[in-house]
């Protein structure tokens, strides 16, 4: 399986759909949206631009990020690619999320609780723990990572998504939200992703056959 993962689109849908093109020739089987599809965008934006990407042929999985608004859940659900608090298992893999980010002074669209986020993410493990591979799509980091130091040197990241991570170890985990913390690091055996911008022309590869790949391109 071949997995492509954009986050932080922030409305740059002609640049993911290049990419998808260009990548599509070399194998593709489910395209992740991890957050910040839109900056506050509707959902007849944010359908527009998933049946965009839908074209491929592929499964389009998404949650909402911190710049969505929360109606574009029932965007993400009405399409059957919603996985925030919910998990959806495609051949050996487990896919599951959580929406939004946690609250923060920015008071951004979509901010919830560290325990929301917590609950979210122990739901959607629940319906995938018995797939082979887990892969975990929050758009928040988890904290104290090299994927959660915003420029004056402060991790922002969720102190759930780490609690739930080292507890629960899924294989993978896919997320954004801090545009400057692009980069991978581990938390004992999961490997994590922050894809960085899509925009910019960022994204993730994860390839799974016998074992587990994953690397950052654009």
């Amino acid at each position: 399986m071949r997995i492509l993962a954009f986050t932080d689109i922030h409305g740059s849908y002609s640049t993911v759909e290049e990419i998808l093109a260009r990548e599509s020739a070399r194998g593709l089987d489910v395209v992740l949206l991890g957050g910040d599809l839109t900056t506050n965008g509707t959902q007849a934006e944010a359908r527009g631009a998933v049946s965009r990407f839908q074209k491929f042929g592929k499964p389009v999985l998404a949650v909402a990020g911190n710049m969505d608004p929360v109606e574009l859940e029932e965007t993400f659900t009405a399409i059957g690619g919603s996985v925030n608090a919910q998990g959806k298992i495609i051949g050996a893999v487990g896919f599951f999320g959580v929406s939004g980010a946690p609250l923060s002074f920015l008071h951004t669209p979509y901010e919830i609780s560290e325990e929301e986020i917590l609950r979210r993410a122990e739901t959607g493990w629940n319906e995938v723990k018995s797939a082979r591979w887990k892969i975990f799509v929050p758009h928040a980091p988890p904290f104290n990572t090299h994927v959660d130091k915003i420029f004056a040197g402060r991790h922002v990241g969720s102190t759930s998504v780490r609690k739930f991570i080292e507890e629960k170890q899924p294989d993978a985990v896919v997320c954004g939200h801090i545009h400057e913390a692009r980069g991978t690091d581990t938390i004992g055996k999961a490997i994590i992703l922050n894809c960085g911008q899509a925009g910019k022309g960022l994204y993730a590869v994860v390839t799974i056959t016998n074992t587990l790949h994953t690397e950052l391109a654009g």
